[in-house]
C-alpha cells in the first residue's frame, strides 16, 4: 500500500485537510500529515514531522519552499527525492473549500 505524507508549518489546516480529504476519498492509499515548526507543533498539540515519516512515506508533498528547506536542513537530502513542492500559502484554514479545489487540482496517485 501506498504511503504519502503532507507537510506544511503546523499540520494544523495545509497538511492536516490534505491528509483527512485524501483519507477519505482514496481508502486504498495511506495518508499522514506533519508540521516543520515544533514549537508551533508543540503548542496547538498538532503532530511535529519525525523522521520516520520521512522514511515511511512513498511520497511527500509539502505546501511550500520552506518546508522542503526545513526537511532537508533537520535530515539532509536523504529524502529529496520523494518531495514535490505544492506551493499552497498559508493563507488557508482547516477544509475550506478553495484549499481542497487547489489540492485535488495539484496532486495525483
Amino acid at each position: 500500500m501506498k504511503n504519502i505524507l503532507f507537510v506544511c508549518s503546523a499540520n494544523k489546516d495545509r497538511s492536516k485537510t490534505a491528509e483527512d480529504y485524501f483519507s477519505k476519498h482514496y481508502p486504498n492509499l495511506l495518508f499522514d500529515s506533519g508540521g516543520t515548526n515544533k514549537n508551533i507543533c508543540n503548542k496547538l498539540g498538532t503532530n511535529y514531522l519525525s523522521e520516520e515519516q520521512l522514511e515511511v512515506a512513498d511520497k511527500v508533498f509539502v505546501m511550500e519552499n520552506k518546508h522542503l528547506e526545513a526537511i532537508k536542513g533537520a535530515f539532509g537530502n536523504t529524502y529529496y527525492h520523494k518531495i514535490t513542492v505544492l506551493n499552497i500559502k498559508d493563507i488557508y484554514t482547516y477544509g475550506a473549500k478553495d484549499l481542497v479545489e487547489i489540492l485535488k487540482a495539484k496532486i495525483s496517485f
